[in-house]
């Protein structure tokens, strides 16, 4: 897996993420760069150490009608993705449900997770993407949802980021989208979990004010002061 190579679908996600503290440690590293780099109109990764009762989130969202959620709860995570024009979408059906075997064997303990406000408009489950992992299993699972021929559930480019894992992989994402270059060196320092000094912060983003990104940082569960 790789910046070039993303996961075509969730059969294949679930094959290449790392287990639950590594991934966790992988998004709180996006909430920190997503800090440092500069929010335009709204965060695009982000982190929640307190998204609800016991429970945190890594979240994205692109601005453009698309997003992912991973909680991690007491009972293990719980991950869903929405490709807004994906023909998996429930708006693409009658009756607005979710594609079949999307969640057909998602365990009971997550099913509540599916009809939380963030993740529905009005009462429509809203995803194209669902994953789990109970604190029990030894690897991710999806249900035994067929993806549509010549189509796709929009893994490819929603967890693009996440699943490579890579400073190499973040700095591609960054470049296209801040229109501007991006010092591997210094992502790669984020992605280890150290301290966001100074110098990292401002070889990053020159406009940035240290002490803002460390405190916003530090608010996604980020260790910024080591």
């Amino acid at each position: 897996m790789n910046a070039t190579h993303p996961p075509r679908d969730v059969h294949e996600l679930i094959t290449v993420l790392p287990d639950v503290p590594v991934l966790r440690d992988r998004c709180r590293a996006l909430a920190a760069l997503d800090a440092v780099m500069g929010r335009r109109g709204g965060s695009y990764f982000d982190y929640d150490p307190a998204w609800g009762p016991g429970v945190e989130a890594a979240l994205m969202t692109n601005g453009a009608g698309d997003e992912y959620a991973i909680l991690f709860t007491p009972d293990g995570v719980f991950g869903r993705g929405f490709d807004h024009e994906s023909w998996m979408s429930p708006y693409t059906n009658d009756d607005m449900a979710l594609w079949p075997g999307l969640v057909d064997t998602l365990p009971e303990v997550f099913r509540p997770l599916l009809a939380e406000p963030a993740f529905c408009d009005d009462d429509v489950q809203v995803a194209t993407v669902v994953f789990w992992r109970e604190n029990s299993d030894t690897a991710w699972r999806a249900g035994p949802v067929e993806i549509p021929e010549g189509d796709g559930d929009g893994t490819g480019f929603l967890f693009r980021v996440l699943a490579a894992g890579t400073a190499e992989a973040y700095v591609d994402f960054a470049e296209g989208y801040y229109q501007r270059d991006v010092d591997l060196e210094a992502v790669r320092h984020v992605f280890a979990l150290r301290p966001l000094t100074e110098a990292v912060v401002k070889t990053l983003n020159p406009r940035a004010e240290p002490s803002a990104v460390v405190e916003t940082a530090e608010g996604a569960g980020y260790p910024a002061r080591g």
